[in-house]
């Protein structure tokens, strides 16, 4: 997509959402007090929900537009239900877009808290696993496979590499993925609160090395609950609110009507 005629000095778009709208079509969708009717309900609430042949249609993001581009590292966020994830899978291709179109140039990479590495195997089979998964050689995996479990931490209080991953805490498992994905520079990187569940030095280290794969001409983006490591790591910010594009702008800008906004919230509450 990049064209190769453009101004070395002129910035490089990586993705652009054209008037995006993505739509959930829910069958047999019942009432109810479970947890599974819960989450849904709180995805009806983003927005208009239209019947079809029994068919609930939830329109989770709508009419979404912006440009990202090379060196950038771009927060999303909003309150919960807001489509933030929901746009982030459409990004990497996880999810059809209703309308508009999402044009990327390279290979996005989804890195998630749910990310599927195996339970069952051990986080040093997983290690080689991801890697080889995110197209790196096995030569690669072996040079960068201790410095993946140095940085993810995880056996800073014993041999856990050596375990299956079944037996690691949600904290210790997405550590664990970030690391494999940070072992590779990546020309569009997803992130969906990933470093939500990590402790402070090892948010400082993801930091780090979200600045580092900016420098080498990546774009991040990251979903985060954390207004601090949205401010940290992300000069820009997407505020997306019930699947609107409510603001994008600078971080320190956007946060600061968003915490108004969130503060508002919490007194009419």
């Amino acid at each position: 997509m990049a064209d190769s005629t453009a101004h070395p000095d002129e910035p490089v778009p990586t993705v652009v959402a054209d008037g995006v709208d993505i739509v959930y079509r829910v069958n047999g969708a019942s009432a109810g007090r479970g947890s599974a009717t819960a989450a849904l309900s709180r995805i009806m609430r983003r927005g208009p929900v239209e019947k079809a042949s029994g068919t609930r249609l939830v329109h989770a993001v709508k009419n979404v537009s912006f440009v990202a581009y090379k060196g950038e590292a771009i927060g999303l966020i909003g309150t919960n239900g807001s489509g933030k994830s929901t746009l982030l899978k459409a990004v990497a291709g996880l999810l059809p877009v209703e309308h508009g179109r999402i044009y990327t140039d390279g290979q996005p990479s989804l890195l998630g808290v749910n990310a599927a590495l195996m339970g069952d195997l051990t986080g040093e089979r997983n290690v080689h696993l991801g890697g080889l998964a995110m197209g790196m050689s096995r030569e690669q995996i072996r040079a960068r496979y201790q410095e993946i479990v140095d940085f993810s931490g995880i056996n800073d209080k014993g041999d856990f590499i050596s375990l299956p991953m079944r037996t690691y805490s949600s904290g210790m498992g997405s550590r664990l993925r970030f690391s494999i994905a940070a072992a590779k520079d990546h020309d569009v990187l997803l992130i969906d609160e990933a470093l939500a569940t990590g402790d402070a030095r090892f948010q400082a280290r993801s930091a780090d090395r979200i600045r580092e794969m900016r420098a080498h001409a990546g774009t991040v983006f990251l979903v985060s609950h954390s207004n601090g490591t949205i401010r940290d790591t992300c000069q820009r910010v997407l505020w997306l609110e019930r699947g609107e594009l409510r603001m994008d702008g600078p971080t320190d800008e956007v946060m600061r009507e968003y915490e108004k906004f969130t503060n508002v919230g919490r007194k009419a509450a």
